[in-house]
C-alpha cells in the first residue's frame, strides 16, 4: 500500500509516500500479509515524520529519492538515524544519498519491482519509479495533477530536457494500465491518470 505521509502538512514539503506491502490497492496481498521492502519515497522537510511512518510500520528498510531538492530530503538525516537506513537515489555526489538508482535499475518498494527512470530538466538527479504489473508511478516533480509540471527556472532546470523527459515517461507508461500517479506535491491522481501525463507534456510545450 501507499500512504502519502504529508498529506494535511501545512508546512512546505514535498510529499512523503511510504510504501509497504502489496504496490496498489488493486494488488493482492500475500498469505502472510509480507509487507516487502518498506520503504520512504522521499522524506519530505519542515515537519517530523518519524512518528507517522511508525504508525503504520515497525521499522523502514530503505529511503529512495526522487531528487535532492531540500524540500524532499529535509528530513532524510533524521529518518536515517531513526530507523538505521540508508538512501538511495540516482547521484551519490549528493550528500544525502548514500547508494546509486541507475537509469533503468529495478527498484523494490513494498511488494512491487519498480523500473526507475532518469528524468531530468527539473533538475539532475530526478527520477521517477514505475511499476507496469500495478500500473503505478511516481513522478517526483516531473509531472502533476491536471498538467502541472516541474519548476525550469530553477539552478539545473532546463525545459528541452523537461519535456524530453516527460515524453519518455509517456512512451513507457501503459496508457490503458496506469492506475496511480503518486506527484511530489498535491494530490495523487487515481482517476485517468495517464492524461494528466499527457497534458503536461502540451502544457510544458507551450508555457
Amino acid at each position: 500500500m501507499i500512504h502519502n505521509l504529508a498529506a494535511g502538512v501545512e508546512a512546505f514539503t514535498s510529499n512523503a509516500f511510504l510504501v509497504s506491502g502489496p504496490a496498489s490497492a488493486d494488488t493482492p496481498a500475500r498469505a502472510d500479509d509480507d509487507a516487502g521492502r518498506r520503504v520512504l519515497v522521499d522524506t519530505g522537510s519542515n515537519f517530523d515524520v518519524i512518528p507517522l511512518v511508525r504508525e503504520r510500520v515497525d521499522d523502514l528498510d530503505a529511503v529512495v529519492l526522487t531528487h535532492t531538492h531540500h524540500d524532499h530530503v529535509g528530513n532524510v538525516e533524521a529518518v536515517c538515524d531513526a530507523f538505521g537506513v540508508e538512501t538511495w537515489g540516482f547521484d551519490t555526489s549528493q550528500a544525502s544519498v548514500d547508494n546509486e538508482i541507475s537509469d533503468g535499475e529495478t527498484v523494490e518498494l513494498g511488494l512491487g519491482s519498480y523500473e526507475a527512470l532518469h528524468t531530468p530538466g527539473h533538475k539532475n538527479d530526478h527520477l521517477c519509479l514505475y511499476e507496469e504489473d500495478a500500473g503505478v508511478l511516481f513522478a517526483g516533480d516531473l509531472i502533476f495533477q491536471n498538467g502541472g509540471f516541474g519548476r525550469t527556472d530553477l539552478e539545473e532546470g532546463d525545459r528541452d530536457a523537461l519535456v524530453r523527459s516527460i515524453d519518455r515517461v509517456r512512451d513507457r507508461v501503459d496508457g490503458d494500465g496506469l492506475r496511480e500517479l503518486h506527484v511530489g506535491h498535491g494530490p495523487s491522481v487515481l482517476d485517468s491518470p495517464f492524461d494528466h501525463v499527457e497534458l503536461a507534456g502540451r502544457a510544458a510545450r507551450t508555457r
